[in-house]
């Protein structure tokens, strides 16, 4: 994917990961690969692997990799060699210290290993010899818990912090191998994170450094919404902190609502989501004084989200960000253009997951929910015989002792004029909507799990593009008629629904958005154990 459209997600190209996992193969043992055959005149014997094993029980987790890493070498050295240790243990020592210092991870951190290491590297270094079995292992064994975390992620069940897009899969063994045959020399172009992990992670040690900073009180809120050209005894806090997080340029340290402060304003609106009026109001102080803390753990529960993610993919797919309200869609890897949407409620979450968009069906039945029906049909037509026909419904059987009840084709259907389908379990799709005044509100998380599309007609002019019989007025028509008609597309297309609450834009400055269903607080509770 171009790097200029790298935005969100992401974007996540997500696709084409995990759905083609391969089976596990069946690892043989080279036997081609011996002293005489091999520039490496070091072997391993099978039995100081289990040795170390039995010594290292961190390591343990990673039995199986062990084993079927240096089987399919013959036990072969991988780190060191007849001339000494190998470029490629100094490459991931070196790896391993960036990610700990940008991470601020200390679970990477072997003492063990350090201190083997340390000592090879030492003036009197004929003492490692004989410790030459234990490095190799040391390292195999960190570079298997590093990858673990850095690729793969948490052991959680994702299901359970409601994310059910297949996480990705990584081979360990085969990560390993390819590391050692490169000399570990840019690791990510085996396993790739997405570009997205990387630009969001490169924000990690600006906050960590705001954090030990500290000095990041509350800031009082003013009175009334402060305006340009107004004084406030407050703005000189709002300057700082804005100039702080990167959105003000040049701190004065005035009480003037100035020019400077304006445009700083606007920036800081527009990366946490609110309007963008460059008024200072009671939702932008509420963003400026989240802390520090809970920003950290919010790019952190959000790296942790991209461990999961696939590495990017030019391909075509849809992409909708859950806290951001906006749709994505990117065509052989390039962003093609954004819509904003309206999603599920914070008591009708809109599920994460993954599907293949297959039909669109203009002008609409809507066929209401019984739970809809109990609640609100049925009292609606108790109070007002002539319900049904106010709002262009229809009864058309009986279901569990409720009437089944379906809305006709119009421009007062709940679904408007056109919906997407990419059939799955639970029962989500796009849609239209008659109440399009609502995607001018900043929070859009209105529906009932749905998700209401701000252009409707563009996304389907976009779907049926490479058919010329679909002019601009036949979709028009199709979408005003009073019969429903369905269209299968001839090819499906990805669609991922995601829920990120902080990542960095095609303008290189990190955003963040509030977590309307809780994800990010139930995951923090698995990732942050007190």
């Amino acid at each position: 994917m171009s790097k200029k459209y790298s935005l969100l997600f992401l974007t996540l190209s997500i696709l084409w990961y995990a759905c083609h996992n391969k089976a596990s193969k069946v690892v043989v043992q080279d036997t081609t690969i011996n002293p005489k055959t091999s520039f490496n005149n070091l072997f391993l014997d099978s039995a100081a692997i289990e040795s170390f094993l039995s010594a290292n029980t961190a390591y343990n987790n990673y039995r199986q990799q062990y084993f079927d890493f240096y089987k399919q070498r013959n036990y072969e050295y991988a780190w060191f060699d007849s001339a000494g240790i190998g470029e490629q243990a100094h490459n991931f020592i070196n790896l391993l210290n960036n990610t700990i210092g940008e991470l601020e991870d200390s679970s990477l951190y072997n003492k063990k290993l350090y201190d083997l290491y340390d000592m090879q590297t030492g003036e009197d270094s004929s003492k490692y010899h004989g410790k030459i079995p234990e490095i190799e292992l040391y390292l195999t064994g960190q570079f298997f818990a590093y990858a673990a975390k850095v690729y793969k992620g948490t052991d959680a069940d994702i299901s359970q912090l409601g994310w059910f897009i297949p996480r990705k899969k990584v081979d360990l063994t085969a990560l390993l191998d390819s590391v050692i045959q490169s000399k570990a020399n840019g690791t990510d172009q085996y396993v790739p994170t997405n570009s997205q992990y990387k630009k969001l992670e490169s924000f990690l040690p600006k906050y960590y450094q705001l954090q030990k900073e500290g000095n990041w009180d509350s800031i009082p809120k003013p009175a009334k919404p402060l305006h340009k050209g107004e004084r406030s005894p407050v703005i000189p806090a709002i300057k700082e902190r804005l100039a702080k997080l990167g959105d003000l340029e040049y701190n004065d340290s005035t009480k003037i609502f100035d020019t400077a402060l304006f445009r700083a304003a606007k920036s800081f609106q527009r990366r946490m989501g609110l309007d963008v009026d460059g008024v200072i109001g009671g939702k932008m102080m509420d963003e400026l004084n989240v802390t520090i803390e809970k920003r950290v753990q919010q790019i952190l529960v959000n790296l942790e989200r991209l461990r999961w993610m696939p590495p990017d993919n030019d391909t075509n797919y849809i992409f909708v960000n859950i806290p951001e309200y906006r749709m994505y869609i990117f065509d052989s890897g390039a962003l093609k253009f954004t819509i904003n949407v309206i999603v599920g409620s914070a008591v009708n979450n809109t599920v994460i997951f993954n599907g293949n968009l297959k039909y669109i069906v203009f002008a609409p039945y809507w066929n209401v929910p019984a739970s809809i029906v109990e609640k609100e049909v049925l009292p609606g037509i108790k109070n007002n015989p002539n319900y049904l026909a106010k709002n262009n419904m229809e009864i058309t059987g009986h279901s569990e002792g409720l009437p089944v009840v379906r809305q006709k084709p119009g421009p007062t259907n709940s679904l408007g004029l056109v919906k997407f389908l990419f059939p799955n379990n639970y029962n989500i799709y796009f849609h239209d909507t008659p109440n399009h005044e609502l995607f001018s509100s900043a929070n859009r998380n209105l529906s009932h799990g749905c998700i209401r599309l701000g252009e409707p007609k563009k996304f389907a002019q976009y779907l049926l593009r490479d058919d010329t019989t679909y002019t601009s007025h036949k979709i028009d028509s199709l979408m005003n008629n009073t019969k429903e008609t369905w269209l299968t597309l001839k090819k499906t297309i990805p669609v991922f629904i995601g829920y990120f609450t902080a990542w960095v834009d095609r303008q290189g400055n990190i955003n963040f958005r509030k977590d309307i269903y809780n994800h990010d607080e139930e995951m923090a509770a698995k990732l942050f154990v007190k």
